[in-house]
């Protein structure tokens, strides 16, 4: 259902053949995955991200296999940083063709519990930066009539306990990227929004400041847990199909449906959750004092 194989009998080594990547957020996790992916079908990348170290992994593994890709050191809460981005991959590349605003982060809590600062933090990047992300690129869009790209999440739709600050980010994710569908109708820009359940990247262990902590636990259902590549992939067919809007996993899919058609049971599960959570939270304090 989901392989790039039924993606208009394009050969599959030029589906994106000399277009122009830009991925913010590219250095683990989803955004690394789609870079990787995209160049094998052609594409030339480049990634953006606060971690040049980790940024030069993905460029190294996309050279190693005969692709082209470059490294942008970029924080997106920095909105010059942005344009400097787009300056050096039309200098490098000559075009941008795709736009990814994938970068973001989860602040954990519970509403009431939140200060403005962690609202604040959490739209920075999260919304604002994935708006100037999208605006930053829009001039160079334009002019090869290509893709922007929203990475939301299932969290835009289904809320659950001790994420407001992040759904709600999400959430108005969702609202501009269906704002940015009307608006470009016409233009030969499309934009693309994206929205995953559980895939396997770092968000789990970066803490409220933003900050990655590899010994932090991910508190997401492992068995639930999709492979980056495997989301990478559903994500490039919706980007070449110019998908408006795509929820994906099964367990996304239900979850959504649900939201959706039956809030109330959304809303018991939810309660469940919260209930599990606990549960589980003492039961391995008790673990600890044995």
């Amino acid at each position: 259902m989901w392989d790039l194989q039924s993606a208009g009998g394009a050969d599959m080594g030029q589906l994106f053949k000399d277009k122009v990547f830009w991925i913010t957020g590219g250095g683990s996790g989803i955004g690394a995955a789609l870079a990787r992916h995209a160049a094998q079908h052609g594409a030339h990348v480049a990634v953006s991200g606060r971690r040049p170290e980790r940024l030069k992994e993905v460029v190294d593994a996309i050279e190693q296999e005969g692709g082209r890709a470059l490294a942008l050191v970029c924080d997106v809460r920095e909105h010059a940083e942005l344009d400097r981005c787009v300056e050096a991959i039309i200098e490098h590349f000559g075009t941008l063709d795709v736009a990814v605003a994938n970068a973001g982060f989860a602040i954990s809590g519970k509403v009431t519990e939140q200060s403005r600062e962690d609202w604040q933090r959490q739209f920075d990047t999260n919304v604002f930066g994935a708006a100037m992300t999208i605006k930053a690129a829009m001039p160079a869009l334009r002019k090869s009539q290509g893709r922007a790209v929203l990475v939301g999440s299932v969290a835009s739709i289904f809320t659950y306990p001790a994420g407001g600050l992040y759904c709600a980010s999400k959430a108005a994710l969702r609202a501009m990227g269906q704002a940015l569908s009307i608006e470009l109708h016409g233009t030969g820009v499309s934009c693309t929004t994206l929205h995953p359940g559980f895939v396997a990247s770092e968000i789990g262990q970066v803490d409220n400041l933003g900050r990655f902590d590899a010994g932090r636990k991910d508190p997401r259902p492992m068995t639930l847990m999709w492979t980056s590549d495997k989301a990478a992939k559903v994500m490039l067919r919706a980007i070449f199909k110019r998908r408006r809007e795509l929820v994906f996993t099964l367990h996304g899919v239900l979850a959504t449906w649900i939201a959706r058609h039956l809030p109330s049971l959304a809303f018991r599960i939810a309660i469940s959750s919260t209930a599990t959570s606990k549960a589980n939270r003492l039961k391995e304090g008790r673990s600890t004092r044995s």
